[in-house]
């Protein structure tokens, strides 16, 4: 809020004016500054959380909606990433299950079940979140990338699949302070997969087989 004080002079409409271009006038140009530096804000904090990952560890909590915004199911786990090309899954509730790409396969594993699904990482991972995380590519090789600008703190961006085979019509993207914090997927049936991150671990060390996967014995392995 701008407060105008007027002072005693012989021509005080002039002093107004002046006192107002003064204090307006710059809190203008600031306004339009950080409007500007708002709507860069999601995409470059996306850049630069991109340029720095090698590693990655983090907690998740994940739900699933319907397209009529009905909850379905949620989830919580732990997730890690090791670039160029690997990730786990790890969900520890409401059922354990891990999801394991390793480089060349993804292997989807329900000990519930006590089954396997084995598909090759290239075809399953076109135009997912996965890849834009493992993938030392450019987002925009593969994705239309839209910045969304600044909400509650976070700047967030929208990407669009460029592979019209993927199940994802958008996914968006929140950051603070350099760091993936939130993503929401929605499929081309509406269904929406929110994801919220924490306790992330940026650049942690793995053992050379941790994204490897063995196969227990006395289970079905299903080729996709």
């Amino acid at each position: 809020m701008v407060t105008v004080k007027c002072w005693r002079h012989r021509h005080p409409r002039y002093d107004v004016h002046r006192m107002l271009s003064f204090r307006i006038v710059p809190l203008l140009v600031f306004i339009a500054w950080t409007s500007a530096l708002s709507a860069a804000n999601g995409r470059d904090q996306m850049n630069r959380f991109l340029q720095d990952l090698n590693t990655l560890q983090a907690n998740f909590e994940q739900t699933v909606f319907n397209e009529n915004t009905r909850e379905l199911v949620a989830s919580e786990g732990v997730f890690y990433v090791r670039r160029p090309d690997q990730f786990r899954w790890d969900y520890i509730s409401p059922e354990n299950q891990q999801i394991i790409a390793d480089g060349r396969q993804i292997w989807v594993f329900d000990p519930e079940l006590e089954q396997v699904s084995v598909q090759s990482q290239a075809t399953a991972l076109t135009g997912t979140p996965a890849m834009l995380l493992i993938s030392g590519d450019p987002v925009e090789k593969h994705f239309s990338v839209m910045d969304l600008g600044e909400r509650d703190g976070q700047g967030w961006v929208e990407l669009a699949p460029k592979d019209e085979e993927s199940q994802f019509s958008r996914i968006l993207l929140a950051f603070y302070e350099n760091q993936l914090i939130s993503m929401e997927m929605v499929d081309k049936f509406g269904q929406i997969t929110r994801f919220h991150f924490s306790a992330i671990e940026n650049n942690p060390v793995f053992t050379s087989r941790f994204f490897e996967f063995e196969p227990p014995l006395n289970i079905d392995i299903y080729n996709q």
